[in-house]
């Protein structure tokens, strides 16, 4: 078998001689001649609390590639911790698969094993992996156990929001709330709700970037760590068959996990991972493809923000494979996965254990509650809503803006008592953006005011150009493209403008005539609070990023350069 690595390795020239010297250290005689070396691309670190525990699922993978003939050889890639990082972890999304994708490009290896668990640590992964086209698999982290507080399920993030506003709202004491801080994270792990990390990871597998049957093992349990042996084994498989992203990634893949993400009530953010990963593979991805797919398909799974359970209970009721199984006539029959075999063949023996969490396609929990695009004078790009976490009231609705330049504008005036505002009112926060922000924080499902809280006001509409968490709810139109600061009509709406909304028609209007808007110009503050950073990656990330309805990854990285060896350097 000729490997890639093989143009490091063969030979007894000088520069096979420097290669294999330098990575000797203790490996057999036989560790460069034809047996594979498969990198493991680990996020693991201590600032990525989701994934401290990689380390571990990465010495079962090694214990996999050993066993089957390969050489395992551990790579730690660059980790973006959701919670942590400022301003925003999306803005180093591109910059992480940059990253990974050059590591993997200038390194003896044949394969890679991608461990990847919060939010944006498996979408980069991906990202490069399609962009390097070496054989790839995901291993995923794993949500966390289920943690308790007062007697009652904590789903971290979806809790924590509601316990907020509650607090603000004068029906929970601030010491309560404090409390609940030690018992939302009871184990390792990512979120437990079906927040951006779960909803990635059980979107890779039903892309099929996952061996099946992984995703949404909870992180502490065992069989997570048998999984990763198993991957282990089956990277080396890989390599032996030359299966890389570009063999199995089609159309269909794309369409499979479209279906998945809104079966299981996903995160609004898997729409940009998904449209940034199938730009590196140059499959012609669209938003309207999230709503003529995925729209209409059942939200089957009882699952925090949408619903009522947990990850922990997901797994227990059979997990993705079960829901697949529910819509498998609407699953593209011959998408394959990692293992070289179509994604329906897993679906055979996938039972549903427990119909509360996981429905029967004949009592979903939402009728048709897949992600929806809408268009209109104030999107004409694109926005996205998740009607599952909206409130039904609302997904029609007209109301007077209330407009915000910026983060801290919002912040600074939402609890000013004198504040123009009703429960009818559209909140608009812009500057929020890929380019306006930077980086397209997750922002978009903003606090009510707290005059309305007290009066027991849970939701509004709200519009914005940046994103929300997968953990929160509500009813948020988000990622509106053009943002503002790419000249977006959301620029123009001055407060009291009346916006209308109405999901079933797929639309998102300014009720402003067509005259009078050509004539306006942003507000000099709404201007003034765009991001015009002088520096560093940062400054690339403004000047290159694309708009949320592409992806937002950088112009220069859409589409695959492949694994060509670069220059010897000896």
């Amino acid at each position: 078998m000729e490997l890639r690595s093989d143009q490091w390795y063969a030979g007894q020239d000088r520069n096979a001689y420097i290669h294999r010297a330098w990575m000797r250290r203790g490996v057999p005689d036989d560790a460069f001649t034809g047996r594979p070396q498969i990198a493991i691309a680990n996020t693991a670190s201590d600032l990525t609390p989701c994934n401290a525990h990689l380390t571990e699922v990465a010495q079962s993978v090694k214990n996999g590639v050993y066993e089957a003939g390969g050489i395992p050889l551990e790579l730690p890639v660059v980790s973006l911790g959701e919670t942590n990082v400022r301003p925003t972890a999306m803005l180093w999304r591109n910059m992480a698969a940059m990253a990974t994708e050059e590591m993997l490009r200038a390194n003896a290896i044949d394969g890679v094993v991608l461990l990847g668990g919060c939010d944006k640590t498996i979408p980069s992964l991906l990202m490069a992996a399609s962009s390097v086209d070496l054989p790839a698999v995901v291993v995923p982290g794993g949500p966390m156990l289920t943690g308790t507080f007062q007697g009652v399920p904590l789903g971290c993030g979806t809790d924590m929001w509601r316990l907020s506003e509650e607090v603000r709202a004068g029906t929970l004491s601030q010491a309560d709330f404090v409390r609940s801080e030690s018992a939302t994270i009871r184990s390792r792990g990512h979120c437990n709700t079906m927040g951006t990390a779960s909803t990635m990871a059980l979107v890779a597998e039903a892309l099929g970037t996952v061996l099946p049957g992984t995703a949404g093992t909870p992180a502490p349990d065992s069989r997570l760590l048998q999984a990763a042996h198993a991957t282990g084994r089956l990277a080396v498989e890989m390599v032996a068959a030359d299966r890389r992203p570009s063999t199995f990634l089609t159309t269909g893949s794309f369409a499979n996990a479209i279906v998945a993400l809104a079966a299981v009530g996903g995160s609004t953010n898997a729409v940009v991972h998904l449209l940034a990963i199938a730009g590196r593979l140059g499959i012609d991805l669209t938003l309207d493809d999230f709503d003529r797919i995925g729209s209409r398909v059942p939200v089957l799974v009882d699952l925090q923000p949408a619903g009522r359970f947990l990850m922990e209970d997901f797994h227990r009721a059979g997990g993705l494979l079960a829901v697949l199984r529910e819509v498998r006539d609407l699953l593209d029959p011959t998408a394959l996965t990692v293992t070289g075999r179509p994604l329906v063949e897993s679906l055979t023996d996938a039972p549903v254990w427990d119909a509360e969490v996981i429905r029967p396609r004949s009592a979903p929990l939402v009728a048709e509650g897949g992600i929806a695009v809408l268009r209109g004078n104030l999107a004409p790009d694109g926005a996205l809503i998740k009607p599952a976490a909206a409130s039904p009231h609302l997904l029609r609705h007209r109301g007077r803006a209330v407009v915000f330049d910026s983060i801290e504008d919002f912040q600074a005036r939402i609890d000013d008592p004198d504040l123009d505002v009703d429960a009818d009112s559209v909140m608009v926060l812009r500057g929020c953006g890929p380019r306006g922000y930077p980086g397209m924080p997750e922002v978009a499902n903003l606090p009510l005011p707290k005059k309305l809280l007290a009066l027991g006001v849970r939701d509004m509409v709200r519009v914005c150009d940046g994103r929300m968490s997968g953990t929160a709810y509500g009813t948020v139109v988000l990622h509106v493209a053009p943002e503002a600061a790419a000249g977006g009509p959301l620029a123009l709406v001055r407060t009291g403008d009346v916006i209308s909304l109405d999901v079933g028609a797929r639309r998102l209007d300014l009720e402003v005539p067509e005259d009078e808007l050509a004539a306006r110009v942003p507000d000099p503050a709404t201007v003034a609070a765009f991001a015009d950073p002088r520096r560093g990656w940062e400054r690339l990330y403004v000047d290159h990023v694309q708009q949320a309805d592409t992806g937002a990854d950088l112009d220069f990285l859409v589409g695959s350069s492949g694994s060509g060896v670069i220059r010897e350097s000896h």
